[in-house]
């Protein structure tokens, strides 16, 4: 939701700016287990080759990803609170690329959401290049979370 001329408006997904939430049984800690597990991330993640962290996940550890392309990014986790939420961002020429996960329960069920964004000068070009493939996946990618997370 954003604030619109004094209005709270429903923002709608766009290839710059876009999100996907599923509803589970499977608990938080469980799931939080499998997203902080960055070694392995290319299991559930569809859009990956390989992911690699060599210290805790922690606030502004770094780390790399590379796609399923090869091409190798750096990352860092630039927002965390433990067991509910984390933001990182991959650097982009003149942009980056931000991965926010986080997890809520309402009702007994838990809410696992993953949303991605590009910012900076060049986030609406690397948004057209690749943003409807990312978004694309994230049906998938945050069911696979949830199947893994099922098998713990």
């Amino acid at each position: 939701m954003m604030l619109f001329s004094g209005t709270l408006v429903a923002q709608q997904p766009t290839s710059k700016h876009f999100w996907h939430t599923i509803e589970t049984d499977i608990s938080t800690d469980k799931i939080w287990m499998v997203w902080t597990d960055v070694a392995h991330w290319a299991d559930w993640d569809t859009g990956l080759q390989k992911a690699t962290l060599n210290v805790p996940f922690e606030l502004h550890a770094k780390g790399t990803i590379v796609s399923l392309k090869g091409q190798k990014s750096k990352f860092k986790i630039v927002d965390l609170e433990v067991g509910t939420t984390y933001t990182f961002k991959t650097t982009l020429p003149l942009g980056g690329l931000f991965v926010k996960r986080w997890l809520e329960v309402k009702d007994g069920k838990t809410y696992l959401t993953h949303e991605v964004w590009f910012s900076g000068l060049t986030g609406g070009l690397f948004a057209r290049l690749f943003g409807d493939d990312f978004k694309a996946m994230l049906p998938e990618v945050m069911a696979n979370v949830v199947q893994k997370a099922g098998s713990l």
